[in-house]
């Protein structure tokens, strides 16, 4: 097709110029095709790479591994072969596996401290084989050296093994000999996974005694120390431990049972650990399985944990004593004693934040140190929510001056479970805060990365509505961001911009207050007389070390008379360094805090509680007091009067957006129903949780405290969002653990002891390190059903089973010992030597190594010469292919032979040149010639010149007429004055010559045209 639509087309470059360059386009044409085929070079090698797989688990001793590092090195020095580019790569596996060193084509010697750090408690070969498998060169014959002692207890390794071997993999097997040795280990600790209170139990404790091979006399005995303990939390919140015995025995070959008879009166979740002490190394060759745990959770009365500001103490005694009074156990915690685990909160059914904020402190004479600050960390706070999200728990909060959005509660995961948003979301009823923040290079580590974070936690604080600005010192005292204002602007559409300032904020060294503090007063006093929101609360929060010059009077007073409160932090100021009664004095006099900071890791704290102080305008007071409106029938008002005691405040929220949300009590004011929420409740997850938003009694609900109903109110209010605890009778709960997974039973009977089926059950488990994974049961037979989830690691693991139905929430737990890693004592041979036995496609099958060798891979010394001797990297392998991509080169060919496409077309070649370029090359190159030669040429040269002259003479008085003669001087170029001949008819001979010159030259420029002109009229007839 090609040659076809080109051939006549290309009938003006002549015969051979056109074939030369239909070829040409023809092999550009071809080169193209097979660059976009991606073509590739196939080459036969005979390269070979080797893997050495390393076990790594705790079944192997420290005395093998350094002889695993040996025999790598010595069979890599040994048998690599250099001229065949063999490629050795080393792959270390427990749990996991993971590359030591890709496939290198020199010799890679491994040191024992490259080990990388895995998970040595099992072994699963599968995945390090399958890492191998991914691991492998294509272009190379493939072999895997094997070292383990074979005992996996997670995946499968024959059949992975089966499918390497048909990919044209060959497996080496190094067995690694397991030295017999006496072995202690703790199999369990079995507690009933549920107890009742004051009621007896059996604690059992099961050890197995394996005394070293060929070491079975009757007599063999281990000695050592047995200890039993119980760890558990007290009323307080407290974690408390008790040794329930701890006293030496002798343990006979086998298994031997020990019993603890326990009654517990008071409820909780307790945790027993047993752990064995050899009398001696001798006794016990591994001490890691002698260790084990069992987890029981003691049911009594409904339980409520109330957390209270520390600051505050006693603040809701009368809430306290109303609730015990309704017959709940009620546990009291300070703000600075806070629970440390999710499984401290297990034996609370209820969790009160009683108007208690994220962070809190103290301090004397305004002066406050950061060991006096306290609060709840993010993990704290994700426990809270996971309790009642995950495990059915009950969650309040109750407001006041230090709760909600006053608490620095907005945007954690608390506000996500609430059924109230602690932002006011009605533009109408947000009340402005302004927030000026001050820094000053304070010498202190990182000063600068320290007050980047402090900056975007002050920011994250506040609202849309408020203000912030911050003023640094850069040669002078300059805002991070300009506006009309000086630099005050609205969080909502600037956060971003904000922001992205911090991250370049660079704090100098500020000299002195007084300017920065100038700007700031005038920047405020803007914000209060400009058109926009004016702010109802103005603060300003200085760090510094103390260094800078006090401000002058004229400057406090103008943030006295405007009202803007000063908190001053010191930093870096200890020591004698910087004027700290200057900057306590500051605050001091505007009504602000003064902070001494020790760690600056308490700097976001801070600066998270001063910048509640702007959020406070959510606290809305009412005045004269009113009563709140029932909305809805509810459970919680069940037997209380419609007509509820008023209240003179309370913290404005807004209500979620769900229809799930029930509000129950909201004030008359303000009008917007969103905004003026007193109590609503919602289910969040297996739990449910309520907003409270005015207080118990101490501020704003003050008659609420005489009021007839106020025992019943709070504490239906509290067992309404109680964790259920009806009868779970019927339903039994056994765990099985295996191979790093652990199996739910469930089986579900009625009263009438018939089958429960089809029923919709979930749960979820919380995992040791506080992960969660939900459960998903299946319902395996009549009244049965079975969940699995991962248990890889060592502890206790929390389970709440939702049965559905509008049955109790089920509550166990189930601990993991150690794993079957610490339960194998030998070798398991039979694997490794049929795994070697397989066989790749057109090659030999493997090689158990020390079969091969007649020694086994010794513990320390030198390796023995025949262990040695087997070359992993022997040919017994069908050789392989080798493809190279080629494409490349295709397109830089193509691209060529187009360039030779287009000069063929394009440039003419003529003859002229041939003469002249040979004179030239027998003028230098044959540089010595006889010097007859020499004159002979010169004369002809000399000859041909004057020919030339003359018949360029003759050619120039053809322009002239007949019979007149033009001399050199009388020519116009010589005499401008003369006047110009008159240019004639040429002579006839002339004029023959120039149309011979015309011919000659338009049939060279124009031919190409005239035939192409031709070609298309024949093309049209």
């Amino acid at each position: 097709m090609l040659w076809a639509w080109s051939f006549r087309s290309l009938s003006g470059l002549g015969s051979w110029r056109r074939l030369l360059a239909l070829a040409l386009r023809t092999v550009v044409f071809a080169l193209l095709v097979c660059a976009l085929s991606e073509m590739q070079y196939r080459q036969k090698n005979d390269r070979l790479t080797v893997l050495y797989l390393l076990d790594q688990s705790y079944s192997i001793p420290e005395d093998h591994r350094a002889a695993m590092v040996r025999y790598v090195n010595a069979t890599v020095r040994e048998h690599r072969r250099d001229d065949k580019e063999d490629r050795v790569g080393v792959i270390v596996f427990g749990q996991d596996a993971r590359v030591e060193a890709s496939p290198v084509d020199f010799d890679y010697e491994m040191r024992g401290g490259e080990i990388a750090d895995l998970n040595e408690e099992y072994t699963n070969l599968e995945a390090a084989l399958e890492r191998a498998m991914s691991l492998f060169p294509h272009d190379a014959a493939k072999r895997v050296v094997l070292v383990t002692d074979g005992n996996e207890n997670q995946g499968n390794a024959l059949r992975k093994a089966r499918a390497m071997v048909e990919r044209g993999v060959s497996i080496d097997t190094l067995p690694v000999p397991i030295t017999p040795r006496s072995e202690v280990s703790i199999d369990k600790v079995a507690v009933p996974a549920e107890a009742r209170r004051g009621q007896p139990f059996d604690l059992r404790v099961v050890v197995d005694h394996q005394p070293a091979a060929g070491q079975q006399g009757e007599g063999e005995t281990a000695r050592g120390t047995l200890r039993i303990k119980r760890t558990w939390t007290d009323e307080s919140g407290a974690g408390r431990e008790r040794v329930l015995s701890e006293s030496p025995v002798e343990l006979p070959v086998g298994k031997r049972v020990f019993t603890i008879s326990e009654t517990i009166d008071q409820p909780s979740s307790y945790t027993y650990e047993a752990q064995f002490f050899p009398d001696g190394a001798e006794a016990d060759g591994s001490t890691r399985n002698n260790r084990a745990s069992g987890f029981t959770y003691v049911r009594g009365k409904g339980q409520v944990l109330l957390i209270e500001d520390f600051e505050h103490p006693g603040e809701f005694a009368k809430l306290v004593e109303a609730l015990r009074n309704e017959g709940l156990q009620v546990a009291v915690q300070p703000s600075d004693r806070l629970f440390t685990s999710l499984a401290e909160l297990q034996r609370f059914d209820c969790v009160v934040l009683a108007n208690v904020p994220r962070t809190s402190g103290y301090g004397g004479g305004g002066r406050v140190d950061t060991d006096q600050l306290a609060g709840f960390s993010d993990a704290q706070i994700d426990m809270l929510v996971r309790n009642t999200e995950e495990l059915g728990c009950g969650l309040i909060m109750i407001g006041g001056d230090r709760s909600f959005g006053a608490g620095d509660w907005q945007d954690t995961a608390i506000e996500k479970a609430m059924p109230v948003d602690f932002r006011i979301k009605a533009a109408k009823v947000v009340p402005v805060g302004a927030l000026a923040l001050m820094m000053h290079a304070s010498e202190f580590p990182q000063g600068n990365y320290w007050q980047k974070v402090i900056a975007r936690e002050a920011i994250k604080t506040l609202g849309p509505r408020d203000y912030c600005g911050l003023i640094q010192w850069s040669g002078t005292d300059v805002w991070l961001w300009n506006d009309r204002n000086g630099g005050m602007l609205p969080v909502g559409p600037n956060r971003g911009k904000m922001m992205a300032g911090v991250d370049r904020l660079t704090v100098g060294d500020m000299p002195q207050f007084d300017p920065a503090m100038k700007k700031i007063a005038g920047s405020m006093a803007k914000l209060s007389n400009g058109p926009g929101p004016k702010p109802a609360i103005k603060h300003c929060i200085i760090i510094s070390d103390g260094d800078p010059s006090r401000p002058t009077n004229a400057t406090m007073n103008a943030f006295k008379q405007q009202k803007i409160r000063i908190t001053t932090v010191a930093v870096g100021a200890l020591g004698g360094h910087g004027d700290l009664n200057m900057m306590q004095s500051i605050a001091s006099q505007t009504g602000g805090k003064f902070y001494v900071v020790k760690n600056a890791k308490a700097l976001p704290r801070i600066y998270q509680r001063e910048a509640r102080r702007v959020a406070q305008p959510v606290v809305r007071e009412l005045q004269p007091p009113l009563a709140p409106q029932v909305m809805t029938d509810h459970p919680i008002l069940t037997g209380v009067p419609p007509a509820m005691p008023p209240i003179s405040g309370f913290v404005q929220t807004s209500v979620k957006d769900s229809s799930l949300v029930d509000v129950i009590l909201r004030s008359p004011q303000p009008p917007n129903p969103k905004n003026s929420t007193v109590l609503a409740t919602w289910t969040y997850g297996l739990g449910k949780t309520a907003a409270f938003t005015t207080d118990a009694g101490q501020r704003w609900a003050n008659d609420w405290t005489g009021w007839e109903h106020y025992d019943r109110f709070f504490s239906q209010l509290v067992r309404w969002s109680m964790r259920p605890t009806g009868d779970t009778a019927g339903y039994t709960v056994a765990t099985e653990t295996r191979d790093g997974k652990t199996r739910v039973i469930v089986d579900a009977l009625d009263k009438d002891d018939e089958f429960i089926n089809a029923r919709a059950m979930t749960g979820s488990a919380v995992t040791p390190d506080l992960g969660s994974t939900g459960l998903v049961f299946e319902q395996t037979a009549p009244g049965r059903y079975v969940a699995q989830f991962d248990s890889p690691d060592a502890g206790s693991y929390l389970l709440s089973i939702n049965p559905g139905g509008g049955q109790a929430i089920i509550r166990t737990g189930v601990n993991v010992g150690y794993s079957d890693e610490f339960r194998d004592r030998q070798t398991n041979r039979p694997l490794l030597e049929e795994i070697a036995r397989l066989a790749p496609k057109e090659g030999s099958p493997g090689k158990v190594i020390d079969d091969e060798a007649g020694v086994q891979l010794p513990t320390e010394g030198e390796l023995p010469e025949p262990l040695v001797a087997v070359d992993p990297y022997r040919r017994d392998q069908p050789p392989t292919f080798a493809s190279q991509d080629i494409w490349p080169l295709l397109v830089l060919l193509s691209s060529c032979v187009f360039l030779a496409d287009v000069f063929v077309r394009r440039v003419q070649i003529g003859t002229e040149w041939m003469g002249p370029a040979g004179a030239w090359l027998a003028r230098h190159v044959l540089r010595r010639q006889p010097e007859e030669k020499q004159a002979e040429t010169m004369s002809r040269l000399r000859s041909r010149k004057a020919e030339v002259r003359e018949q360029t003479t003759g050619r120039s008085s053809a322009r002239y007429e007949a019979g007149e003669s033009v001399d050199a001087d009388e020519s116009p170029l010589f005499a401008p004055d003369a006047p110009a001949a008159k240019p004639t008819q040429p002579k006839q001979g002339g004029g023959m010559a120039e149309s011979k010159e015309q011919k000659r030259e338009e049939s060279y420029t124009e031919r190409l045209l005239k035939a192409k002109q031709k070609a298309k009229r024949d093309r049209e007839e």
